[in-house]
């Protein structure tokens, strides 16, 4: 590894620290994929972070896919997926205009709400098939796309539509890990184009795959023997945990 890519010890601690954690939940454990951006702007600028954990998250899509390509929902897919080109297109145009702690706050107080739907009316969730609430699915794969281009943070919006299906957490897990696949190998050419990528922070990447391919694959390894009655629990939790660190970053930046 390349010490010197790194501005300080606590930088490269940092950024490993947030590696580790993505990839766990890259590899479908929880929701602590939100952590990696609000945690590495603790050491560097947010869109520094961002820039350096879009590689890692590609590398880490390529080892979840593997282990995940056989519980795919594709009829979820063709639900979420064109709104996620979308939300991907309108953060390239506002990219300049719209600030990460207005983007942190409002994905934080949606995912705050959601949970807290989810734990005060749990027998409001939806029974059925993912073809009931196409018009939702639609909206929720935008606002996903978009909050993952701006933030890497494109889990809650996602998970307002998929969770309440309550699909075995294989298939939940296999079909949010190809949304993501997808989703950040097409943020690859706006970040480019916004000239984000340059030596030092592709270096950067660069130095943490193998990081990240660990733990991505320790992810996958523990949701596989993991029962249902723990895995939402648990990703709700973690998705809370998250939320309230956005609402934290996201006020304070204002």
């Amino acid at each position: 590894m390349h010490l010197d890519l790194f501005n300080s010890p606590t930088e490269l601690a940092v950024t490993l620290v947030a590696v580790i954690l993505v990839g766990l939940s890259k590899g479908g454990l929880g929701g602590m994929s939100m952590l990696g951006v609000p945690l590495m702007a603790l050491v560097m600028s947010p869109v520094t972070a961002a820039a350096v954990l879009l590689p890692v998250l590609v590398v880490m899509d390529v080892v979840s896919v593997i282990q995940w390509r056989k519980w795919v929902d594709w009829r979820i897919m063709r639900r979420i997926l064109p709104g996620s080109l979308l939300g991907i297109f309108i953060g390239w145009l506002t990219a300049e205009v719209v600030s990460d702690a207005v983007v942190r706050l409002i994905v934080g107080v949606v995912s705050v709400l959601f949970v807290a739907r989810a734990v005060l009316a749990p027998r409001a969730r939806i029974e059925g098939v993912p073809g009931d609430r196409p018009l939702l699915a639609h909206v929720c794969g935008t606002a996903a796309g978009y909050t993952s281009f701006v933030a890497h943070a494109g889990a809650p919006p996602l998970q307002i539509y998929m969770m309440p299906l309550q699909l075995d957490p294989k298939i939940f897990t296999g079909t949010t890990v190809m949304f993501f696949a997808v989703t950040n190998a097409l943020k690859l050419i706006p970040y480019t184009m916004l000239g984000e990528f340059d030596a030092q922070n592709l270096g950067r990447a660069a130095a943490m795959f193998p990081i990240a391919m660990l733990s991505t694959w320790a992810g996958a390894w523990a949701v596989r023997r993991m029962r249902a009655a723990i895995f939402y629990p648990l990703t709700y939790v973690s998705v809370a945990l998250v939320a309230i660190k956005l609402i934290w970053d996201g006020l304070a930046g204002l």
